[in-house]
């Protein structure tokens, strides 16, 4: 579901298959923990809580140690690295394992009341805290570890910290063990842990299947078919592409891989830049995991973490979404005008895009899950076993695929797959429960809310923006969900208290955590897409920025317009007047910035023409409506007058 950095190049065969023997029993069990009640099958699961937790995390560290050891990283030491990294490696496991099993044995006693906490509890969730920090450092990087280590350091040093930053003295064993371990709703095997095991994992699991069914070719060539006669062409349809296939796979990085891989290269030979070529799947992939239903799992883990229900979220989250897709193809229509690319003729597609009936069947592997999911949840199955129903329901359809009759073990294959994503999830999800146990015991959150709300005076935009800065800064090489989990934590109360709606606030942080795939200095998705673009990265995050500008915008609007969200409960009554009052403005508002974006309308816009319409498109959004209304007005008649001047270059080209 999420990306990184790790793979399996060069290790021993045996690593490979443990790795891989792991990952599978990780996807077997979540898969026997959640299947649902069928009627003609019994029911296996689900297991005690106590048991499940600490079983998944034991498999996911044991994965995430074999496919990338310390032995791999030390090899270019000779014989004495990676006999030095193996034992680094080995103690890695055995240091997890001892917790883990306490987990279990002391669980149950503490819920039975027969336990009390000694120092060596205390050492062992310390120990655990650790291994995972490191493991999570080595898959993700430094951000969210060092920012665990932080939160570690601030635990046990807050009493000596100034102002709002103090804290009670921590007692040393107590809190220690049960905060950060021995906890089944704070800490590194607490609420978020239990989300992520308990309802994300079918929907990982999910997305990775999706791609060894064979459909995303198939996805690939009818967007492409369907989009030729528009000037993007292949823009357009890596668009469309990767709307589809990422709110199922839901990792930014792998939608860039599995689809861009097809759809930049054909880009580029339309006559668009490497660059731009990039920046467009890097954009589309990226907003896979805010396009409804699935989301990439994320509306699940915010239905879970806000008692939301899941078909809410979902509804809140179509109007954005889809106006984020809108300015994409908005930006690329103004970049082909600019570039003077024209549509494509049936006789002028490639050869590897021609359609046949197959890939017309093979669309059935993308939608019967996705209406398999929604119509399970509305009779009333949990997400879970949602998941669960579409995932059996796409390995049988999956042999509509010839591909896979023929080698079945293909779906084996996507099974290990989603156990390795998961795996991955997992440890950066356990440095979460780290900083959840520490700002949960500190009372940080609601410390820092009162402070924001004094500092801003009570001022909503001034901590949206602060918000909106954080969640991009803790984004930075970090997984989406993660990042989003990490900033509603710290900054959730105080968008709460100066007025947003629970929804409204989870949304606004999602939003930025998905924008940080794409901002540089560190834009994963980006990278991955210039990588294959042969543009320059930096380059590369750059104009993805500028494509997807928008999807900075809309988490502001939809602050202060929650009826863009419809449902109740993200603040406003649905009202049709409303609703239709910003939708309208919404589109001068893309117009304006999309071919601002651009730097071309009908001709080229010099600088101050452009920044001219990036001031009206906000200011079309204005909450005023004697402001809006009047600017709203001013922009059509300005965007009139500006397509009808004459340009004078090409008039001078015509007249020589």
């Amino acid at each position: 579901m999420q990306d990184g950095p790790s793979t399996s190049d060069a290790l021993p065969r045996w690593t490979v298959a443990a790795a891989g023997l792991c990952a599978a029993s990780m996807a077997v069990f979540g898969i026997a923990n959640a299947l649902p009640t069928w009627g003609f099958l019994p029911r296996i699961g689900p297991f005690p809580s106590e048991l499940v937790r600490p079983i998944m995390f034991g498999l996911a560290i044991a994965t995430v140690i074999l496919l990338n050891p310390f032995a791999r990283s030390f090899s270019r030491y000779g014989r004495k690295g990676i006999a030095a990294g193996a034992t680094i490696d080995a103690l890695l496991l055995i240091a997890a394992a001892v917790p883990l099993v306490l987990y279990y044995t002391e669980i149950k006693a503490l819920n039975e009341g027969l336990f009390f906490f000694d120092p060596f509890h205390a050492v062992a969730a310390l120990v655990a805290a650790f291994v995972i920090i490191v493991l999570c450092w080595r898959e993700w990087g430094a951000p969210l570890s060092v920012f665990g280590l932080v939160c570690l350091f601030y635990f046990y040093t807050g009493q000596y910290w100034p102002g709002i930053f103090e804290t009670a003295p921590v007692e040393l064993v107590e809190s220690t063990a049960s905060d950060l371990w021995f906890n089944l709703n704070d800490g590194i095997l607490g609420t978020i842990a239990g989300i992520v095991i308990f309802t994300v994992l079918p929907f990982i699991l999910l997305g990775s299947m999706l791609e060894g069914s064979g459909a995303g070719l198939s996805l690939i060539k009818l967007s492409y078919n369907a989009m030729r006669r528009f000037r993007g062409g292949p823009a357009h349809a890596a668009i469309v592409a990767s709307a589809l296939f990422g709110t199922m796979s839901g990792g930014a990085v792998a939608n860039v891989v599995g689809t861009g891989v097809l759809t930049i290269p054909m880009i580029r030979k339309r006559g668009f830049s490497p660059a731009f070529s990039g920046g467009v799947e890097a954009t589309a992939s990226s907003g896979g995991q805010i396009m409804p239903p699935i989301m990439g799992a994320a509306a699940l883990v915010m239905a879970d973490f806000t008692g939301i229900s899941y078909l809410t979220v979902i509804v809140a989250a179509l109007v954005p979404a889809l106006a984020y897709y809108a300015s994409l193809f908005a930006t690329v229509i103004f970049e082909a005008r600019r570039l003077g690319v024209e549509s494509v003729e049936a006789d002028g597609i490639e050869a590897d895009m021609v359609l046949v009936p197959q890939d017309y069947r093979n669309m059935i592997l993308i939608f019967a899950p996705v209406v398999t999911v929604i119509a399970a949840l509305l009779s009333g199955l949990s997400p879970a076993g949602s998941g669960i129903t579409a995932l059996f329901l796409l390995v049988a359809l999956s042999f509509l695929n010839p591909q896979v009759r023929r080698k079945p073990w293909r779906l084996v294959d996507s099974l290990i797959k989603g156990g390795i994503n998961f795996a991955r999830v997992i440890v950066a999800v356990g440095v979460i429960g780290i900083i959840t146990a520490v700002l949960g015991a500190t009372d940080l959150p609601g410390d820092f809310a009162q402070v924001i709300a004094k500092a801003a005076d009570h001022w909503l935009l001034l901590t949206l923006i602060l918000a909106m800065l954080s969640a991009l800064l803790l984004g930075m090489g970090m997984p989406t969900l993660p990042a989003y989990l990490t900033i509603i934590l710290i900054l959730g109360p105080s968008l709460q208290r100066l007025g947003l709606e629970t929804l409204a606030a989870h949304m606004f942080v999602f939003y930025y955590g998905v924008a940080s795939n794409i901002t540089p200095p560190v834009a994963l998705a980006a990278f991955a897409a210039a990588a294959i673009a042969q543009a320059s990265p930096l380059q590369t995050a750059v104009k993805a920025m500028r494509i997807g500008a928008v999807m900075f915008v809309i988490p502001f609007v939809f602050a202060y317009y929650p009826v863009l969200l419809i449902v109740d409960e993200a603040g406003a009554e649905f009202s049709a007047g409303a609703f239709l009052s910003i939708v309208l403005r919404m589109g001068v508002m893309i117009y304006l910035m999309a071919s601002a974006a651009s730097g071309f309308d009908n001709k080229r816009i010099g600088k101050a023409e452009t920044v001219l319409r990036i001031a009206l498109a906000i200011g079309v959004l204005h909450t005023d409506p004697l402001i809006h209304w009047p600017l709203t007005a001013a922009s059509v008649a300005f965007v009139a007058w500006s397509r009808r001047r004459p340009d004078e270059a090409l008039a001078q080209r015509k007249h020589v």
